[in-house]
């Protein structure tokens, strides 16, 4: 008896494919075995209904729920500390901040400051103060700003040439010009960091200043009145020289004085980031679930394209990133004139480049399902180290010198606010974070292929069998 080959038998397994496939649409059966259950017409069910594919159902999602509450938690164990830590009594390593005194006057008000200053240095507390001589100076005070902007210390008490013999000369003429706030100099720069600037160094040195300066008065004061100087007739005349002998003035040597700024050195950068994360999302779904190029491309083809296409991306995204900067006016030339901007528009294009490709190379293997929780511990990762000065970190968070945000962060500082130029670096830091991303994404989309290829080759076997 005559068999029919194969192709003979195609169209009616089509169209009984067809017929199933109608029918499982309109939700009902197709023969009527007892054991067939019919799932039921669409948008017709209650969440508790009893049957069987709405128990599976509720069962299913459920499940996928509290999966999501479990890894939810376990990521904010995991990962958040990680923030918080960073934020956690700051104050107790303020002793890795270190800061020096210059006396350049030599007489008793250079020996009082000080000796009193140094002698806050020890507690954890305390910034570590280190005694400079002057002769290191050969210029003087004008030397000072300088070593504040090649980041040689935090902070600089100078107590100025010829301070005590001011003090001494207006005591004597009782001179009503004389203002003692001209003795000593605090030299900082608060574009470095502008919260430990505002939250730890300034108010901790206003009160220390303050102090001494509070001291010394009654001091003073005390010496006055033993040595035969008319007191009336100072008080009366030039009373500041009693009640006020020194004081200070503070050196802002590079203020934080373009407060739109923090959006791109620190927020912004919050949102370069999602903003790649979700460049990552919308090429994932072009390759995989829209063209189809992810099973269709050779594995070498497959490589160039995911590390060529995700920069292609970046570049006029980061353009209208940096753009949005340029339109409130943050004044990108000051370091380096008319090109700054150019400047910013790359670092903002490699920054973003560094922080998205690492995703690209995780999507691969965790998929979109779980690439948010690697989201999570990167971004925390980098936020975490840019806000207070790694400094008044606890080591740990040492890790954070090599940091995209960091980085992008101390360049986009050089730019706007003239800070030590370390541009250089920081590229190359982020050239570093791509170089790996380059090693990586090959790698795990190897892994990623050769276990395809072993699934579509077992269904290609188990085809030929049922055959």
């Amino acid at each position: 008896m005559h068999e029919p080959d194969q192709e003979s038998t195609r169209p009616s397994e089509e169209a009984n494919a067809s017929r199933q496939t109608v029918v499982e649409d309109l939700g009902q059966p197709e023969g009527t075995h007892a054991d067939s259950v019919p799932p039921g017409p669409p948008f017709s069910k209650g969440f508790w209904d009893k049957d069987p594919d709405t128990t599976k159902a509720r069962q299913t999602y459920l499940k996928v729920c509290v999966l999501a509450v479990v890894l939810v938690s376990l990521t904010i164990w995991a990962v958040l500390p990680m923030f918080w830590g960073s934020e956690w009594k700051p104050e107790t390593a303020i002793h890795n901040l270190n800061g020096w005194i210059i006396d350049f006057d030599g007489g008793e008000i250079g020996s009082y400051v000080s000796q009193n200053i140094y002698s806050l240095s020890g507690p954890k507390e305390q910034i570590s103060w280190h005694m400079m001589p002057a002769s290191n100076f050969p210029n003087g005070p004008s030397d000072v700003p300088q070593h504040i902007l090649q980041e040689d210390a935090w902070v600089i008490v100078s107590i100025n040439p010829g301070a005590t013999n001011a003090l001494n000369s207006a005591a004597e003429s009782a001179d009503a010009s004389y203002n003692g706030s001209y003795a000593v100099t605090m030299y900082a720069s608060e574009a470095r960091n502008e919260n430990s600037y505002r939250l730890i160094m300034m108010p901790m040195m206003d009160m220390t200043l303050r102090n001494i300066s509070s001291y010394f008065a009654t001091r003073y004061a005390t010496q006055l009145a033993g040595s035969g100087i008319n007191l009336v007739n100072l008080l009366t005349n030039a009373p500041q020289v009693v009640t006020s002998p020194i004081s200070y003035t503070t050196d802002n040597v590079r203020p934080f004085d373009v407060e739109v700024a923090s959006a791109v050195d620190f927020v912004g950068l919050i949102y370069l980031l999602i903003l790649a994360f979700i460049t990552v999302l919308m090429n994932f779904t072009a390759r995989v679930m829209v063209s189809g190029l992810d099973r269709r491309l050779r594995l070498s083809s497959l490589i160039k394209l995911r590390l060529a296409v995700p920069p292609s991306l970046y570049f006029p995204i980061s353009l209208n990133y940096a753009l949005v900067s340029l339109a409130f006016q943050v004044p990108f030339n000051r370091q380096f004139g008319r090109g700054g901007f150019v400047i910013f528009w790359m670092l903002a294009w490699v920054g973003m480049t560094a922080l998205g490709l690492a995703v690209e190379a995780l999507v691969t293997i965790l998929t979109p399902k779980f690439i948010p929780f690697f989201l999570v511990l990167w971004l925390i990762a980098n936020v975490s180290v840019s806000f207070y000065p790694i400094e008044l970190l606890p080591t740990i968070f040492r890790y954070g010198y090599a940091a995209p945000f960091y980085n992008v962060s101390r360049a986009v500082r050089t730019l706007v606010f003239r800070t030590r130029n370390q541009v250089g670096l920081n590229f190359g830091v982020l050239f570093a974070w791509i170089a790996i991303s380059c090693i990586t994404i090959p790698l795990f989309q190897w892994f990623m292929r050769r276990k395809a290829v072993m699934e579509y080759r077992k269904q290609q076997q188990k085809g030929e069998k049922q055959a």
